[in-house]
Order: structure tokens, then sequence, then C-alpha cells
């Protein structure tokens, strides 16, 4: 997988930024984390019945195709911890759009 020449902007943290990363200047593991943290929280939002936020939608959208991407680019040298990370959330990102296309989740659009 190809790396951007620094390491992860969290503190005590010197893995490589993947290439497909770099707009988000965070190394795979800490992109995970905070993928699995907006996908949960949109998750919440739709059981409570709350709209989703436009800016949400936009964010999980591209966090699918960061996964995409990296997957593809470490295709040849697989981290399987990785892998397994990648593919479990971009299964709940197919089952959060599956949920809203088939409960009329609402979208907050800015005035």
């Amino acid at each position: 997988m190809t790396a951007v020449p620094r390491s992860c902007l969290r503190t005590a943290c010197a893995n490589p930024i993947p290439a497909a990363l770099a707009s988000e200047q965070l190394c795979l593991n800490h992109f995970l984390d905070e993928a699995f943290l907006r996908t949960d929280h949109a998750l919440s939002r739709c059981r409570d019945g709350r709209p989703l936020e436009r800016a949400d939608v936009e964010w999980l959208l591209a966090d699918a195709l960061a996964i995409v991407k990296n997957l593809e680019a470490g295709a040849n040298e697989p981290n399987p911890e990785q892998r397994d990370r990648m593919l479990e959330l971009l299964l709940i990102l197919a089952n959060l759009h599956e949920y809203v296309a088939h409960h009329s989740i609402r979208l907050n659009r800015p005035a």
C-alpha cells in the first residue's frame, strides 16, 4: 500500500498515511476508528427517527470511497485485520443505505 511521506496526525501514532487517505491525514486504523463512529452516529439517528444531516451522508459516502480505494491499493499485500475492518464497515454502510431507502429517512438540508 503506497503511503504519503508523513505519519498519522494522531498523538503518539507513527503509522504511515495511505495515499488514499492523504486528505484525512490519518493512518488507516485511525481513519477506520473515526468512520465507525460516524456510521454508528448515523445509525443511531435513523433508529431514533431523527433526520440525517446532508454533511453526514456526504461524509459516509466519502468514507466508502476511501475504503474502496484502500482495499484496491492494498490488494497485493493485505493486512487481514485491516481488510476485515474495511469490509465490515462497507457492509454496515450498505446496510445503512438500505435502511434509509426502506424507511424514508429525511435529510436535513441547510437553508
